[in-house]
């Protein structure tokens, strides 16, 4: 049973935990969440990061609930929206927003060859990487075909990926299909035993700071900390699956009603499923079945900055190899600003020519808007040019924040 929103968040403090918690971090914990025994360890050092307003921790609630408390204590898992989702959206530009993606898939990679393991079975350089970074990667086919982007933070003793709750299943059959005899790998979906929230906007850094959690702003994209709420783990990383800025967040299922409570009292809008998928085009963010599929490869589809050219063999390497030495991407992804809604599916068109396809269309800003993204031929058209979808709608080419921010990664070997 919850305790009533004031009491939790009179109540929640935050404490950084300078050694990562067993859950996140340890090979060999059978379950997800510390025991009673663990969580009384008074060798587990913290130190305090008091929440606003400053008070006196309560020594009832939600600290003596059990670690594994499930399902998460949140009411608001199949609503659609908020009713609010234009003001939502305005907070992107000029508030915070906080979005409760547990939906999304977390998988948990451990053993000690984990690291060599996903280095070799997506696009990302897991091994230039240290505890407390992250990153993002693509998992592909053998051909370089588009499966997900996986965001990925390297832990202790284990490595965290975030990705789409289309392919969570997929990909973790995948994984554990490419793990041979030897290999010293364990491959975990901790979805259903973890919760995640994102905040975005541009007052995400001044939430961070009011709860004395500032010393995050600033750090690059993947930095992550661990950190005890009223005694639950929660992890805190900078950005989230759709920006470089913002911030994620990962934590017990019991702690989560409270922290969502918290975020809000700080001044956060809540934006619900279909203001995220409004969200998601009209930032350029591609998806699985939509953007992401095996019509499409990963450089056609822009994620630059997902992939090393210069780390060893990896699924999908000899494609991307070939496509780069000899210039084969022949299309690419853009935003298309649409006179009226269109399907997606439909051509893209000019001079009465298929010229590629529209992947997905969601109404814009304004009321007379509609904003879509679709994959288009490279000689065929580009920024500013003038398409038709379908029959009659017309559309503008345009670029996209999450796609404009993609660029050919460096040949360096550190890339």
């Amino acid at each position: 049973m919850l305790i009533s929103a004031s009491s939790a968040i009179s109540s929640l403090q935050f404490r950084l935990l300078l050694h990562p918690w067993r859950p996140f971090s340890h090979p060999y914990q059978k379950g997800f969440f510390p025991s009673s025994r663990s969580r009384r360890n008074p060798t587990i050092l913290t130190r305090n990061l008091s929440l606003l307003p400053k008070t006196t921790r309560s020594s009832s609630g939600l600290a003596s609930l059990p670690f594994d408390l499930s399902p998460p204590p949140i009411d608001h898992d199949f609503l659609e929206t908020f009713d609010n989702d234009d003001k939502a959206l305005d907070a992107i530009d000029n508030g915070v927003a906080v979005v409760d993606l547990s939906h999304f898939g977390r998988i948990r990679v451990s053993g000690d060859d984990r690291i060599q393991f996903l280095h070799n079975q997506s696009t990302g350089n897991f091994e230039c990487l240290h505890e407390g970074q992250g990153c993002d990667t693509v998992f592909v086919t053998p051909t370089a075909r588009t499966i997900d982007i996986a965001h990925a933070w390297i832990m202790k003793n284990a490595v965290t990926l975030v990705v789409s709750p289309e392919t969570c299943t997929s990909i973790v059959e995948t994984l554990n299909k490419y793990i041979f005899f030897a290999d010293r790998v364990d491959i975990e979906d901790i979805t259903k035993r973890t919760c995640f929230f994102v905040l975005v906007g541009p007052k995400s850094n001044q939430l961070m700071k009011d709860l004395n959690l500032g010393d995050l702003v600033g750090k690059p994209y993947g930095t992550h900390q661990h950190f005890s709420a009223m005694g639950m783990p929660i992890t805190i990383g900078v950005g989230n699956v759709i920006s470089e800025e913002g911030f994620s967040l990962l934590m017990s299922p019991a702690a989560a009603g409270t922290v969502w409570k918290t975020l809000l009292s700080q001044g956060a809008i809540p934006m619900g499923p279909n203001a995220w998928e409004k969200l998601r085009v009209l930032q350029g963010r591609p998806a699985p079945q939509k953007e992401l599929t095996n019509e499409f490869n990963v450089l056609e589809a822009g994620l630059w900055n997902s992939i090393s050219l210069n780390k060893g063999c990896y699924k999908g390497q000899e494609t991307i190899s070939r496509l780069i030495t000899y210039d084969g991407v022949k299309q690419r992804l853009w935003g298309i600003s649409l006179s009226a809604a269109a399907e997606p599916g439909s051509p893209i068109l000019v001079d009465g020519k298929k010229v590629g396809k529209l992947t997905s269309c969601v109404p814009g800003r304004e009321e007379s808007q509609h904003v879509g993204l679709g994959y288009i031929k490279r000689k065929a058209a580009s920024r500013g040019d003038t398409v038709t979808i379908g029959d009659s709608v017309t559309g503008t080419v345009i670029e996209v924040p999450f796609l404009s921010r993609q660029q050919p990664p460096s040949k360096s070997p550190s890339s």
